[in-house]
Protein backbone atom coordinates (compact mmCIF):
# COMPACT_ATOMS: atom_id res chain seq x y z
CA UNK A 1 0.00 0.00 0.00
CA UNK A 2 2.98 2.42 1.17
CA UNK A 3 4.66 1.56 -2.52
CA UNK A 4 1.66 2.41 -4.15
CA UNK A 5 1.04 5.78 -2.34
CA UNK A 6 4.88 6.75 -3.00
CA UNK A 7 4.73 5.57 -6.87
CA UNK A 8 1.36 7.39 -7.24
CA UNK A 9 3.09 10.66 -5.31
CA UNK A 10 5.99 10.35 -7.75
CA UNK A 11 3.79 9.98 -10.93
CA UNK A 12 2.11 13.63 -9.60
CA UNK A 13 5.40 15.09 -9.01
CA UNK A 14 6.75 13.95 -12.88
CA UNK A 15 3.96 15.60 -14.01
CA UNK A 16 4.25 18.48 -12.02
CA UNK A 17 7.67 18.71 -13.34
CA UNK A 18 7.01 18.23 -16.77
CA UNK A 19 4.24 20.47 -16.91
CA UNK A 20 6.08 23.42 -15.83
CA UNK A 21 8.43 22.26 -18.12
CA UNK A 22 6.47 23.58 -21.00
CA UNK A 23 4.75 27.02 -19.57
CA UNK A 24 5.22 30.31 -20.62
CA UNK A 25 8.35 31.85 -19.75
CA UNK A 26 7.26 35.22 -19.94
CA UNK A 27 5.22 34.81 -17.89
CA UNK A 28 7.49 32.64 -14.53
CA UNK A 29 8.84 35.85 -12.60
CA UNK A 30 5.61 37.31 -12.58
CA UNK A 31 3.90 37.88 -9.17
CA UNK A 32 2.11 34.76 -8.24
CA UNK A 33 3.03 33.22 -10.99
CA UNK A 34 6.74 31.10 -10.01
CA UNK A 35 3.91 28.37 -8.91
CA UNK A 36 0.39 27.11 -7.77
CA UNK A 37 1.05 27.30 -4.01
CA UNK A 38 0.34 31.11 -3.87
CA UNK A 39 -3.26 31.04 -5.93
CA UNK A 40 -4.12 27.54 -4.07
CA UNK A 41 -3.62 29.46 -0.62
CA UNK A 42 -5.63 32.78 -1.45
CA UNK A 43 -8.11 30.36 -2.63
CA UNK A 44 -8.22 28.44 0.42
CA UNK A 45 -7.72 30.99 2.53
CA UNK A 46 -10.81 33.03 0.53
CA UNK A 47 -13.07 29.67 1.60
CA UNK A 48 -11.92 29.75 5.32
CA UNK A 49 -13.00 33.24 5.00
CA UNK A 50 -16.17 32.35 4.01
CA UNK A 51 -16.90 30.11 6.49
CA UNK A 52 -15.47 31.41 9.67
CA UNK A 53 -16.57 35.01 9.15
CA UNK A 54 -19.98 34.38 9.40
CA UNK A 55 -19.48 32.82 13.03
CA UNK A 56 -17.52 35.74 13.77
CA UNK A 57 -20.19 38.23 12.83
CA UNK A 58 -23.08 36.50 14.60
CA UNK A 59 -23.81 38.86 17.29
CA UNK A 60 -21.58 41.62 15.84
CA UNK A 61 -23.91 44.40 14.28
CA UNK A 62 -23.26 44.84 10.17
CA UNK A 63 -20.50 47.53 9.51
CA UNK A 64 -21.63 50.28 7.41
CA UNK A 65 -19.19 50.32 4.38
CA UNK A 66 -20.56 52.90 2.09
CA UNK A 67 -17.37 54.74 1.43
CA UNK A 68 -15.36 51.27 0.80
CA UNK A 69 -18.03 50.04 -1.06
CA UNK A 70 -18.17 52.69 -3.88
CA UNK A 71 -14.16 52.84 -3.94
CA UNK A 72 -13.91 49.17 -4.19
CA UNK A 73 -16.57 49.43 -7.04
CA UNK A 74 -15.22 52.09 -9.32
CA UNK A 75 -11.47 50.72 -8.64
CA UNK A 76 -12.87 47.07 -9.94
CA UNK A 77 -14.25 49.69 -13.28
CA UNK A 78 -10.96 51.08 -13.50
CA UNK A 79 -8.78 47.85 -13.92
CA UNK A 80 -11.54 45.77 -15.71
CA UNK A 81 -11.16 48.58 -18.45
CA UNK A 82 -7.96 48.69 -18.26
CA UNK A 83 -8.24 45.01 -19.42
CA UNK A 84 -10.67 45.58 -21.96
CA UNK A 85 -9.00 48.03 -23.74
CA UNK A 86 -5.60 46.56 -23.95
CA UNK A 87 -6.56 43.03 -25.07
CA UNK A 88 -8.99 45.26 -27.82
CA UNK A 89 -6.45 47.21 -29.12
CA UNK A 90 -3.68 44.81 -29.07
CA UNK A 91 -5.29 42.01 -30.64
CA UNK A 92 -6.57 44.77 -33.10
CA UNK A 93 -2.80 46.05 -33.75
CA UNK A 94 -1.46 42.09 -34.31
CA UNK A 95 -4.92 41.03 -36.55
CA UNK A 96 -5.94 38.25 -34.14
CA UNK A 97 -8.88 36.42 -35.18
CA UNK A 98 -11.82 36.11 -33.45
CA UNK A 99 -12.67 32.23 -34.92
CA UNK A 100 -9.05 31.14 -33.34
CA UNK A 101 -5.66 32.62 -32.46
CA UNK A 102 -3.00 30.19 -31.71
CA UNK A 103 -1.09 31.34 -28.20
CA UNK A 104 2.46 33.32 -30.11
CA UNK A 105 5.00 33.18 -27.50
CA UNK A 106 7.12 35.73 -28.46
CA UNK A 107 8.31 38.70 -27.15
CA UNK A 108 6.43 41.16 -29.69
CA UNK A 109 5.33 44.30 -27.78
CA UNK A 110 1.75 43.96 -28.04
CA UNK A 111 1.58 39.63 -27.30
CA UNK A 112 3.39 41.42 -24.44
CA UNK A 113 0.69 43.65 -23.33
CA UNK A 114 -1.67 41.41 -23.87
CA UNK A 115 -0.64 38.76 -21.24
CA UNK A 116 0.24 41.46 -19.14
CA UNK A 117 -3.76 41.95 -19.33
CA UNK A 118 -4.08 38.44 -18.97
CA UNK A 119 -1.98 38.87 -15.96
CA UNK A 120 -4.13 41.78 -14.85
CA UNK A 121 -7.46 39.60 -15.51
CA UNK A 122 -6.17 36.63 -13.15
CA UNK A 123 -5.47 38.86 -10.39
CA UNK A 124 -8.65 41.16 -10.75
CA UNK A 125 -10.65 37.26 -10.09
CA UNK A 126 -8.53 37.95 -6.33
CA UNK A 127 -9.60 41.22 -5.66
CA UNK A 128 -13.18 40.19 -6.45
CA UNK A 129 -13.39 38.03 -3.66
CA UNK A 130 -13.62 41.10 -1.41
CA UNK A 131 -17.08 40.95 -3.22
CA UNK A 132 -17.95 37.81 -0.50
CA UNK A 133 -16.18 39.74 2.38
CA UNK A 134 -18.28 42.84 1.89
CA UNK A 135 -21.40 40.54 1.96
CA UNK A 136 -20.19 39.11 5.33
CA UNK A 137 -19.19 42.11 6.89
CA UNK A 138 -22.51 43.67 5.98
CA UNK A 139 -24.37 40.47 7.20
CA UNK A 140 -26.02 39.89 3.65
CA UNK A 141 -25.08 36.55 4.04
CA UNK A 142 -27.97 35.61 2.15
CA UNK A 143 -26.06 36.54 -1.01
CA UNK A 144 -23.46 34.19 -0.51
CA UNK A 145 -24.84 31.44 -2.46
CA UNK A 146 -23.26 28.21 -3.84
CA UNK A 147 -22.87 29.66 -6.77
CA UNK A 148 -21.21 33.16 -5.70
CA UNK A 149 -18.79 31.03 -3.68
CA UNK A 150 -18.55 28.83 -6.60
CA UNK A 151 -17.64 31.13 -9.13
CA UNK A 152 -15.27 33.17 -6.81
CA UNK A 153 -13.27 29.97 -5.82
CA UNK A 154 -12.72 28.69 -9.17
CA UNK A 155 -11.91 31.56 -11.64
CA UNK A 156 -8.68 32.65 -9.79
CA UNK A 157 -7.20 28.88 -9.70
CA UNK A 158 -8.55 28.76 -13.19
CA UNK A 159 -7.32 31.62 -14.57
CA UNK A 160 -3.81 31.04 -12.97
CA UNK A 161 -3.95 27.78 -15.44
CA UNK A 162 -4.71 30.01 -17.79
CA UNK A 163 -1.86 32.79 -17.56
CA UNK A 164 0.82 30.22 -16.60
CA UNK A 165 0.54 28.14 -19.82
CA UNK A 166 -1.44 29.86 -22.63
CA UNK A 167 -1.24 34.10 -22.07
CA UNK A 168 -2.29 35.22 -25.36
CA UNK A 169 -3.93 33.86 -28.27
CA UNK A 170 -7.80 32.75 -27.68
CA UNK A 171 -7.46 33.48 -24.32
CA UNK A 172 -7.84 36.91 -24.66
CA UNK A 173 -11.90 36.72 -25.97
CA UNK A 174 -13.15 35.26 -23.09
CA UNK A 175 -11.11 37.99 -20.89
CA UNK A 176 -11.70 40.61 -23.05
CA UNK A 177 -15.71 40.30 -23.26
CA UNK A 178 -15.80 39.37 -19.60
CA UNK A 179 -13.83 42.62 -18.83
CA UNK A 180 -16.62 44.74 -20.61
CA UNK A 181 -18.96 43.09 -18.95
CA UNK A 182 -17.43 44.12 -15.43
CA UNK A 183 -17.03 47.64 -16.64
CA UNK A 184 -20.86 47.61 -16.84
CA UNK A 185 -21.65 45.92 -13.35
CA UNK A 186 -19.10 47.88 -11.18
CA UNK A 187 -20.67 51.13 -12.83
CA UNK A 188 -23.82 49.60 -11.62
CA UNK A 189 -22.88 48.67 -8.17
CA UNK A 190 -20.65 51.94 -7.73
CA UNK A 191 -23.94 54.19 -8.56
CA UNK A 192 -25.83 51.87 -6.61
CA UNK A 193 -23.56 52.53 -3.77
CA UNK A 194 -24.08 56.39 -3.78
CA UNK A 195 -27.39 55.86 -2.29
CA UNK A 196 -31.24 55.59 -2.68
CA UNK A 197 -31.45 58.65 -4.79
CA UNK A 198 -29.59 57.27 -7.58
CA UNK A 199 -31.26 53.97 -7.75
CA UNK A 200 -33.87 56.14 -10.43
CA UNK A 201 -30.81 55.66 -12.65
CA UNK A 202 -30.88 51.87 -12.52
CA UNK A 203 -34.09 50.59 -14.32
CA UNK A 204 -31.32 49.06 -16.95
CA UNK A 205 -30.35 46.20 -14.03
CA UNK A 206 -32.26 43.78 -15.54
CA UNK A 207 -30.70 44.21 -18.90
CA UNK A 208 -27.51 43.79 -17.26
CA UNK A 209 -28.67 40.20 -16.12
CA UNK A 210 -29.16 39.19 -19.40
CA UNK A 211 -26.45 40.28 -20.85
CA UNK A 212 -24.34 38.27 -18.32
CA UNK A 213 -26.44 35.31 -20.08
CA UNK A 214 -25.50 36.36 -23.41
CA UNK A 215 -21.90 36.31 -22.21
CA UNK A 216 -21.63 32.57 -21.32
CA UNK A 217 -23.83 31.08 -24.30
CA UNK A 218 -21.53 33.29 -27.09
CA UNK A 219 -18.41 32.20 -24.65
CA UNK A 220 -19.56 28.35 -25.24
CA UNK A 221 -20.61 28.64 -28.50
CA UNK A 222 -17.16 30.58 -29.50
CA UNK A 223 -15.37 27.98 -28.16
CA UNK A 224 -16.81 24.85 -29.69
CA UNK A 225 -16.80 26.50 -33.18
CA UNK A 226 -12.60 27.08 -32.37
CA UNK A 227 -12.61 23.83 -31.70
CA UNK A 228 -14.58 22.00 -33.92
CA UNK A 229 -14.79 24.11 -37.03
CA UNK A 230 -11.55 26.19 -37.05
CA UNK A 231 -9.10 24.36 -35.21
CA UNK A 232 -6.00 27.01 -35.21
CA UNK A 233 -3.56 25.54 -32.98
CA UNK A 234 -4.92 26.68 -29.80
CA UNK A 235 -4.78 23.67 -27.24
CA UNK A 236 -7.69 21.66 -26.82
CA UNK A 237 -7.41 21.37 -23.25
CA UNK A 238 -8.24 25.26 -23.17
CA UNK A 239 -11.09 24.84 -25.32
CA UNK A 240 -12.62 21.96 -23.06
CA UNK A 241 -11.84 23.75 -19.91
CA UNK A 242 -13.79 26.70 -21.01
CA UNK A 243 -16.69 24.81 -22.41
CA UNK A 244 -17.52 22.52 -19.38
CA UNK A 245 -16.51 25.58 -16.92
CA UNK A 246 -19.06 27.95 -18.58
CA UNK A 247 -21.39 25.49 -18.85
CA UNK A 248 -21.67 24.84 -15.16
CA UNK A 249 -21.85 28.52 -14.83
CA UNK A 250 -24.80 29.06 -17.29
CA UNK A 251 -26.58 26.15 -15.84
CA UNK A 252 -26.34 27.27 -12.38
CA UNK A 253 -27.36 30.89 -13.97
CA UNK A 254 -30.43 30.17 -16.05
CA UNK A 255 -32.22 28.65 -12.70
CA UNK A 256 -31.30 31.59 -10.77
CA UNK A 257 -33.05 33.56 -13.76
CA UNK A 258 -36.12 31.17 -14.13
CA UNK A 259 -36.91 32.02 -10.28
CA UNK A 260 -36.07 35.49 -10.43
CA UNK A 261 -37.99 36.42 -13.52
CA UNK A 262 -40.11 34.04 -15.34
CA UNK A 263 -41.78 32.18 -12.07
CA UNK A 264 -42.03 34.81 -10.26
CA UNK A 265 -43.12 37.22 -12.93
CA UNK A 266 -46.42 34.62 -13.59
CA UNK A 267 -46.59 34.48 -10.09
CA UNK A 268 -47.12 38.27 -10.14
CA UNK A 269 -49.82 37.76 -13.83
CA UNK A 270 -52.03 35.46 -10.92
CA UNK A 271 -52.08 38.27 -8.30
CA UNK A 272 -50.80 35.46 -5.96
CA UNK A 273 -48.09 35.95 -3.88
CA UNK A 274 -44.26 35.33 -4.92
CA UNK A 275 -42.32 32.69 -3.17
CA UNK A 276 -40.68 33.71 0.39
CA UNK A 277 -36.83 34.11 -0.21
CA UNK A 278 -36.17 37.25 1.90
CA UNK A 279 -35.05 38.89 -0.93
CA UNK A 280 -33.06 36.80 -2.94
CA UNK A 281 -33.39 33.74 -4.85
CA UNK A 282 -30.75 30.77 -4.76
CA UNK A 283 -28.63 33.25 -2.63
CA UNK A 284 -29.09 36.44 -5.12
CA UNK A 285 -31.56 39.40 -4.57
CA UNK A 286 -34.33 40.26 -6.67
CA UNK A 287 -32.26 42.90 -8.08
CA UNK A 288 -31.53 40.09 -10.87
CA UNK A 289 -27.86 40.47 -10.76
CA UNK A 290 -25.83 37.51 -10.34
CA UNK A 291 -23.63 37.59 -6.70
CA UNK A 292 -23.60 40.84 -5.98
CA UNK A 293 -24.22 43.69 -3.69
CA UNK A 294 -27.90 45.00 -3.07
CA UNK A 295 -27.19 48.68 -1.84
Amino acid sequence: MMELVVDKISQFQQFYDWAFSVADERVSDWPLMWGYTPTLAITAAYLLAVWVLPKMMEKRPALQLKVPLIIYNFVCVIINFHICSELLLCSTALGYSYSCQPVSYTQDPHEMRIAKALWWFYFSKCIEMLDTIFFILRKKNNQVSFLHVYHHATMFPIWYIGVKWVAGGQSFFGAMINSFIHVIMYTYYGVAALGPEFQKYLWWKRYLTRLQLVQFVAGILHACQSLFIAHCGFPEWMHWALIIYAFTILLLFLNFYVHAYIKTGRTKTRGEKGPKTNGHLNGHHTNGIYNKKDN
